[in-house]
């Protein structure tokens, strides 16, 4: 079965004024879904790999030949990003996480908004386009690393919990250059409910 484009869960202009209508619909509708119809075409002779999980293909990229290697790490990290990004962002969200995942920033970087400083620091740090993170290292402890292009941190062993998307396309018709404007208004749109549920995930 093909991959396809999960249903957004909510509408374009729900994020706005921090995530303009127009960037939701033009990222959803024309950059995720490239994403996936590239995917598709990579793996139409590839039965086998196309059954399996976007994440799983992600993983094990050495499993993929080389010859759509290439493809299947740029758009099938494009689709993985993109699916959680979606559900990581929220109307009527923003402020703080609570619980285990509150305790565990406040340990790990001093203070919840040390740690929003030190994301965003990584967000304007990444030359070109990419992704900042938060992620969980396989010893359970968390860090902020960012990646290039459509790379995943699965991709290097690291489960994602938050992510925010720092290619221009997923600000420039709101923020032009502003990058660290974007960074600044993405606190307003985090789902930390979602962020908590993958901080406390099982996933490796």
């Amino acid at each position: 079965m093909a991959y396809e484009v999960p249903q957004l869960p909510y509408s374009f202009d729900a994020l706005e004024p921090y995530v303009s209508t127009m960037t939701m619909d033009c990222h959803y509708n024309g950059h995720h879904k490239a994403y996936v119809n590239n995917l598709n075409k990579a793996l139409a002779d590839h039965p086998d790999l196309a059954a399996k999980s976007p994440e799983e293909l992600i993983r094990n990229l050495s499993a993929v030949p080389e010859n759509i290697r290439t493809a299947v790490r740029n758009n099938g990290g494009g689709h993985v990003n993109h699916s959680m990004f979606w559900k990581m962002m929220a109307p009527r969200a923003g402020g703080e996480p609570s619980g285990k995942l509150l305790e565990q920033l406040k340990a790990t970087f001093g203070s919840f908004a040390e740690f929003q400083a030190k994301f965003e620091a990584a967000g304007l740090a990444r030359f070109g386009s990419g992704w900042v993170w938060l992620v969980r290292v396989p010893s359970g402890g968390l860090e902020i690393t960012s990646t290039a292009n459509q790379d995943n941190p699965l991709m290097e062993g690291s489960y994602p919990v938050l992510g925010c998307d720092v290619w221009e396309h997923a600000y420039y018709l709101k923020y032009q250059f502003r990058r660290g404007d974007w960074l600044k208004a993405f606190w307003n749109v985090v789902n930390w409910p979602e962020i908590e549920r993958r901080f406390e995930a099982k996933e490796a």
